[in-house]
Protein backbone atom coordinates (compact mmCIF):
# COMPACT_ATOMS: atom_id res chain seq x y z
CA UNK A 1 0.00 0.00 0.00
CA UNK A 2 1.24 3.43 -0.49
CA UNK A 3 2.54 5.99 2.26
CA UNK A 4 0.35 8.87 2.43
CA UNK A 5 2.02 10.60 4.45
CA UNK A 6 3.23 14.06 3.85
CA UNK A 7 5.16 15.03 6.19
CA UNK A 8 6.68 14.31 9.67
CA UNK A 9 5.04 14.64 12.99
CA UNK A 10 2.11 13.17 14.87
CA UNK A 11 -1.88 12.49 13.62
CA UNK A 12 -4.56 12.28 15.81
CA UNK A 13 -7.12 9.08 14.81
CA UNK A 14 -9.28 10.88 13.10
CA UNK A 15 -6.55 11.77 10.87
CA UNK A 16 -5.09 8.30 10.63
CA UNK A 17 -8.59 6.73 10.46
CA UNK A 18 -9.40 9.08 6.90
CA UNK A 19 -5.99 8.77 5.42
CA UNK A 20 -5.82 4.79 5.58
CA UNK A 21 -10.24 4.97 4.92
CA UNK A 22 -10.81 2.84 8.20
CA UNK A 23 -13.01 3.48 11.37
CA UNK A 24 -11.47 4.78 14.11
CA UNK A 25 -12.45 1.74 16.40
CA UNK A 26 -10.56 -0.24 14.26
CA UNK A 27 -7.46 1.51 15.42
CA UNK A 28 -8.66 1.27 19.15
CA UNK A 29 -9.04 -2.26 18.74
CA UNK A 30 -5.76 -2.79 16.93
CA UNK A 31 -4.37 -0.90 20.16
CA UNK A 32 -6.37 -3.14 23.05
CA UNK A 33 -5.36 -5.59 21.35
CA UNK A 34 -1.62 -4.71 21.40
CA UNK A 35 -0.84 -3.98 17.46
CA UNK A 36 -0.39 -0.54 17.85
CA UNK A 37 1.05 1.44 20.63
CA UNK A 38 0.24 5.00 19.94
CA UNK A 39 1.72 7.68 22.30
CA UNK A 40 -0.74 10.26 24.14
CA UNK A 41 -0.87 13.39 25.04
CA UNK A 42 -1.57 14.94 28.67
CA UNK A 43 -5.69 14.99 27.85
CA UNK A 44 -5.29 11.12 26.55
CA UNK A 45 -5.32 11.99 22.93
CA UNK A 46 -3.97 9.44 20.99
CA UNK A 47 -1.10 10.54 18.57
CA UNK A 48 0.48 8.47 15.84
CA UNK A 49 4.06 8.85 14.84
CA UNK A 50 5.57 7.74 11.56
CA UNK A 51 6.48 4.72 12.96
CA UNK A 52 3.10 3.71 14.15
CA UNK A 53 1.94 4.61 10.26
CA UNK A 54 4.36 2.47 9.29
CA UNK A 55 3.15 -0.24 11.46
CA UNK A 56 -0.57 0.32 10.67
CA UNK A 57 0.12 -0.14 6.73
CA UNK A 58 1.90 -3.70 7.64
CA UNK A 59 -1.10 -4.22 9.49
CA UNK A 60 -3.58 -3.19 7.08
CA UNK A 61 -1.70 -5.26 4.64
CA UNK A 62 -1.88 -8.30 6.02
CA UNK A 63 -5.99 -7.85 6.70
CA UNK A 64 -6.83 -6.40 3.87
CA UNK A 65 -4.27 -8.47 1.01
CA UNK A 66 -3.51 -11.37 2.86
CA UNK A 67 -7.26 -12.00 4.85
CA UNK A 68 -4.74 -12.33 8.18
CA UNK A 69 -6.78 -12.19 11.07
CA UNK A 70 -6.20 -10.48 14.51
CA UNK A 71 -4.38 -13.41 16.08
CA UNK A 72 -2.32 -13.92 13.11
CA UNK A 73 -1.48 -10.27 12.82
CA UNK A 74 -0.28 -10.29 16.46
CA UNK A 75 1.83 -13.32 16.02
CA UNK A 76 3.42 -11.86 12.50
CA UNK A 77 4.48 -8.73 14.15
CA UNK A 78 6.18 -10.86 17.27
CA UNK A 79 7.77 -13.01 15.11
CA UNK A 80 8.97 -10.14 12.90
CA UNK A 81 10.20 -8.17 15.96
CA UNK A 82 11.89 -11.22 17.16
CA UNK A 83 13.45 -11.52 14.03
CA UNK A 84 14.90 -7.77 14.02
CA UNK A 85 16.29 -8.94 17.41
CA UNK A 86 18.17 -11.68 15.90
CA UNK A 87 19.30 -9.54 13.14
CA UNK A 88 20.39 -6.67 15.20
CA UNK A 89 22.66 -9.13 17.55
CA UNK A 90 23.79 -11.08 14.28
CA UNK A 91 25.04 -7.54 13.34
CA UNK A 92 26.80 -6.75 16.40
CA UNK A 93 29.01 -10.04 16.52
CA UNK A 94 30.04 -9.50 12.81
CA UNK A 95 31.21 -6.00 14.02
CA UNK A 96 32.56 -7.79 17.11
CA UNK A 97 34.43 -10.40 14.84
CA UNK A 98 35.60 -7.74 12.11
CA UNK A 99 37.27 -5.62 14.95
CA UNK A 100 38.81 -8.62 16.77
CA UNK A 101 40.08 -9.60 12.80
CA UNK A 102 41.50 -6.46 12.30
CA UNK A 103 43.12 -6.01 15.93
CA UNK A 104 44.97 -8.85 15.47
CA UNK A 105 46.23 -8.32 11.38
CA UNK A 106 47.39 -4.62 12.73
CA UNK A 107 49.05 -6.59 15.73
CA UNK A 108 50.47 -9.46 14.00
CA UNK A 109 51.71 -6.79 11.38
CA UNK A 110 53.38 -4.69 14.30
CA UNK A 111 55.14 -7.85 15.21
CA UNK A 112 56.39 -8.08 11.78
CA UNK A 113 57.96 -4.80 11.19
CA UNK A 114 55.17 -3.79 9.32
CA UNK A 115 56.23 -5.81 6.43
CA UNK A 116 53.43 -6.24 3.71
CA UNK A 117 54.11 -9.41 2.85
CA UNK A 118 54.69 -11.65 5.84
CA UNK A 119 58.42 -12.40 6.38
CA UNK A 120 58.96 -16.52 5.54
CA UNK A 121 60.60 -18.46 8.62
CA UNK A 122 64.06 -19.91 7.56
CA UNK A 123 63.56 -23.41 6.26
CA UNK A 124 65.70 -26.51 8.14
CA UNK A 125 67.08 -28.80 5.51
CA UNK A 126 66.60 -32.15 7.01
CA UNK A 127 69.08 -34.73 5.51
CA UNK A 128 67.22 -38.07 4.43
CA UNK A 129 67.82 -41.12 7.15
CA UNK A 130 69.60 -43.85 5.62
CA UNK A 131 68.13 -47.25 5.93
CA UNK A 132 70.81 -49.53 7.65
CA UNK A 133 70.18 -52.21 5.78
CA UNK A 134 72.08 -50.64 2.78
Amino acid sequence: MPTKRKSKGAYMISAVAEMYDIHPQTLRLYEREGLLKPSRTEGNTRLYTDGDLERLEFILNLARDLGVNIAGIAIILQMRERMEEMNRQMQGFVDYVRSEMLSRMQHSFQQQGSAMVPLRRPVVVVPPVRNKRQ
